[in-house]
C-alpha cells in the first residue's frame, strides 16, 4: 500500500493521498493562511483520514471520470463544502458542480496564485491547476499529463492532447508536476524501449521508491521535458523507431500513444 507523503515549501504544503488502485488525490494547503483545498478526492475516506477534525475550503476537479471525483459528494455533505471546481464544459458530469473556470482565469488559494491551464486530450474538458508563490510552482495535471507519459484518449484527439502538452511545455522547468496515477515505471520502461534517452538513473530511484511504498511523484517538468515520450515528438531517432516518414507532430504523438496502448 503507497504510503502517505507530503511535499512542502515555505509558503505550500501538499499532502499526496493514495486512493483506490493507484489514483492519488492531494491537499494542499497555504502554510501562511491554512486555506485548504483537495485535488480530485477519487473517494473520502484517506481525504477524510488525512484531514481529521480539519476543513477544506473547496475541490479541484481536472476532470469528470469517477476514479477523480468519486469522493465528492460524501465530502461535501460531511465537511459542508461550498465550491467544486470544474472546467466549465463539465457542470453536468462533475458532482456537486458549483462553479465553472476556464483557460487562463486566475484566482488565489491563500496567498497562493491559482492559474487553470485547459488540458483536453484524454477528457474533452480537462484542466490542471498551475499553483504558483514566491518559493515554488506545482501543477496538477491530472490524466492529462503524468510523470513520463500521458492519458489515453478517450474523448480527444492526438493534435488536441499535443496541444494541451505544449501549453505544459511553457510553464517553467522548475514546476514540480502532481499527476492523477502512480504510472511513473511502467511509463519509463515505455521510454527505455523506445531508446531515445537514458533512463537507467530514473528507473533505479523509481523502483527503489516503489519498492519501499513511496509515491513517485513530484518531479519537476524539466525532468519530465527529458524523459517522457509525448513531449519529445521532434526528436528524430525516436521517429525513426517509431518507423514514421512524417514531420507532422500530431501524426507522431499520435502513433506514439497507438504504441503505448498496447506496451
Amino acid at each position: 500500500m503507497t504510503k502517505i507523503s507530503r511535499f512542502e515549501t515555505l509558503d505550500v504544503v501538499v499532502t499526496i493521498v493514495p486512493c483506490l488502485e493507484d489514483n492519488y488525490s492531494y491537499l494542499v494547503e497555504c502554510t501562511k493562511t491554512g486555506a485548504r483545498v483537495v485535488v480530485d478526492p477519487s473517494e473520502a475516506k484517506p481525504i477524510r483520514g488525512v484531514l481529521g477534525d480539519g476543513t477544506l475550503d473547496a475541490i479541484w476537479c481536472t476532470h469528470h471520470h469517477f476514479d477523480h471525483v468519486g469522493g465528492n459528494e460524501a465530502l461535501v455533505s460531511g465537511l459542508g463544502i461550498r465550491e467544486v471546481l470544474g472546467h466549465e464544459s463539465e457542470s453536468a458530469r462533475i458532482p456537486n458542480f458549483t462553479r465553472g473556470v476556464k483557460h487562463g482565469e486566475r484566482f488565489k488559494l491563500g496567498h497562493l496564485d491559482v492559474e487553470i491551464l485547459f488540458v483536453p486530450g484524454h477528457t474533452r474538458g480537462a484542466i490542471a491547476y498551475l499553483v504558483s508563490s514566491s518559493a515554488t510552482r506545482l501543477l496538477f495535471s491530472g490524466d492529462t499529463l503524468f510523470l513520463a507519459g500521458c492519458g489515453r484518449l478517450f474523448e480527444g484527439t492526438a493534435a488536441m492532447m499535443l496541444e494541451s502538452f505544449d501549453r505544459i511545455a511553457a510553464c517553467p522547468d522548475d514546476t514540480q508536476i502532481f499527476p492523477g496515477h502512480e504510472y511513473t515505471a511502467s511509463n519509463l520502461r515505455f521510454t527505455q524501449s523506445l531508446g531515445f534517452v537514458d533512463t537507467d538513473d530514473a528507473l533505479t530511484e523509481v523502483k527503489e521508491k516503489r519498492a519501499h511504498d513511496v509515491p513517485t511523484v513530484p518531479w519537476t517538468l524539466g525532468t519530465d521535458k527529458r524523459l517522457n515520450a509525448f513531449f519529445n515528438v521532434d526528436n528524430a531517432a525516436l521517429v525513426s523507431k517509431l518507423g514514421l516518414a512524417t514531420s507532422d507532430r500530431a501524426t507522431i504523438f499520435g502513433a506514439l500513444r497507438k504504441r503505448k496502448d498496447t506496451f
